[in-house]
């Protein structure tokens, strides 16, 4: 049996309709999932008396039989932007929902699970599967907050559970978290997936996890949901969420959302003030905050950047100009920075004139696109730094700029000026690059004009361990390369 009868014969619920019920689930048969009553009768009888009103009100939907969602001890209706995202799951077979933190989608998504296996005979002997976290406990955290939903209510209800499984009347829900992903394979009947934070998820998972979601969906009929806050650019839900020919219904649920209804707008106020906010609660893919510069240091460089804007002080034909080359493999993309040195009032200022982000492009057009930069009147004065590891992008610059292939044999490129195409090796100078980077920055030198946005973003997220860049951690991670590159130019004393 899954359910266990009371050891308790003299048990008495404080709600005479709950009485009978108090063994089983039954009570929900046949009931709605919300009844859209948002202050129901019984609110008014703080002590569950037995009354007419609690009679017609406490059974009137699964919600309100269950107890309502409970957030910093205050018990919320269901909303407006939650029952949209309930008709979504009822009416598609996959749903993808960007969320703000904290505004219920979890929890909201546990409770319709629960619903649909208590109110019909339509999930019994089928399993459910909720993927949640990296960690083992993270999805034994939302196994028990799934079993947590009966226990104010039914508290004698003794449903079959185990470390990461838990049994409700006839069907199995099983918590993983997404470093077995894997081991979603090779169930039958599995009716809904539920990836909760998948943006988080380690992206090494990613192809597995949309390669089974698809199985399953071809042979069980499957309803898949994801819903997640943002992370970092480029990951899972950005992907999806740019992808015009994605086959799922796509929700966006900001703060502006919920502001007066799950949030308090002066909570949001002081929020609005933390660094991570635009990604925790405007959806932005800005990836987590790094250890590198702070929050101060990278408004330094923005503010810079619109004083020394190009629109405002153009290009100069004699100024350096110095272009950082991280070109990309297979899996990554290339990152192209152009700096310029600026003296304006006897300050010394290097802006970013350029910030070009290509994603696994054609080493023929990259060189041709690096030629042109040069060819412009005034860029004529510029030196390319290039990641050396990367001789065949490296040969191709130096074929295109009329130079020597032996440049392998070269130790230092001095000050020849006619050596326009000069390869670093990043490999044995990449602490030394982000040191100068961050000395750059911290000494306020570094002017980044706002619209570079995927630059600036590499600078918020970046994280480094003993200086040594974590670029699993870092947004764009192949322009903040290309930056360090191209301060190779320049003598920072």
């Amino acid at each position: 049996m899954n359910i266990r009868k009371s050891p308790y014969p003299y048990y008495q619920s404080s709600n005479p309709l709950l009485q009978d019920h108090a063994n089983d689930l039954d009570i929900f048969m046949g009931k709605p999932f919300w009844c859209g009553n948002v202050t129901p009768k019984s609110a008014k009888h703080k002590d569950n008396i037995a009354s007419d009103n609690i009679r017609a009100d406490i059974c009137c939907c699964f919600n309100h039989i269950i107890g309502l969602p409970v957030k910093n001890g205050k018990e919320y209706p269901l909303f407006d932007y939650e029952l949209e995202v309930i008709k979504a799951i009822e009416t598609n077979s996959n749903i993808w929902i960007k969320k703000s933190r904290g505004i219920g989608i979890t929890e909201l998504i546990l409770r319709y699970l629960a619903y649909k296996i208590v109110s019909s005979n339509e999930s019994e002997y089928k399993t459910i599967m909720i993927i949640s976290g990296t960690m083992l406990k993270h999805a034994n955290n939302v196994k028990e907050r799934l079993q947590a939903l009966f226990e104010k209510r039914f508290p004698f209800i003794k449903l079959e559970s185990k470390f990461t499984e838990l049994w409700i009347k006839n069907t199995n829900i099983i918590c993983m978290p997404s470093r077995n992903v894997k081991d979603i394979r090779g169930f039958v009947d599995v009716s809904y997936i539920f990836c909760d934070e998948s943006d988080y998820f380690d992206r090494s998972v990613n192809s597995e996890l949309l390669h089974a979601l698809t199985a399953y969906e071809e042979k069980s009929h499957c309803v898949t949901i994801m819903a997640s806050t943002p992370n970092a650019p480029g990951g899972l839900f950005e992907t999806i969420e740019k992808d015009p020919n994605s086959k799922y219904h796509k929700i966006i649920l900001d703060y502006s959302v919920g502001l007066g209804k799950i949030y308090d707008p002066l909570e949001i106020k002081k929020k609005m003030r933390e660094p991570e906010f635009p990604r925790e609660y405007q959806g932005q893919y800005l990836g987590r905050v790094g250890n590198v510069f702070s929050t101060s240091q990278i408004e330094t460089c923005i503010e810079l950047g619109e004083q020394y804007n190009t629109t405002k002080i153009p290009v100069s034909l004699y100024t350096l100009k110095s272009v950082g080359i991280d070109p990309g493999f297979s899996s990554s993309g290339t990152g192209i920075v152009v700096l310029e040195h600026v003296k304006d009032n006897h300050k010394h200022v290097i802006r970013v004139v350029d910030s070009i982000l290509i994603d696994k492009g054609d080493p023929n057009k990259i060189v041709d696109l690096c030629w042109q930069i040069y060819s412009k009147n005034n860029y004529m004065n510029t030196h390319f730094f290039i990641d050396g590891s990367n001789a065949a992008m490296t040969n191709l610059l130096k074929i295109k700029f009329g130079e020597s292939l032996h440049w392998q044999q070269v130790k230092e490129w001095g000050h020849n000026s006619n050596i326009k195409i000069r390869p670093i090796s990043f490999n044995s100078e990449h602490k030394n690059m982000l040191s100068n980077l961050h000395a750059v920055v911290t000494k306020g030198l570094l002017a980044i004009p706002e619209k570079y946005n995927q630059l600036i973003t590499s600078l918020r997220t970046a994280y480094a361990n003993e200086l040594s860049l974590d670029k699993q951690q870092t947004s764009y991670d192949d322009l903040l390369d290309a930056l360090r590159l191209s301060l190779k130019g320049y003598n920072i004393r």
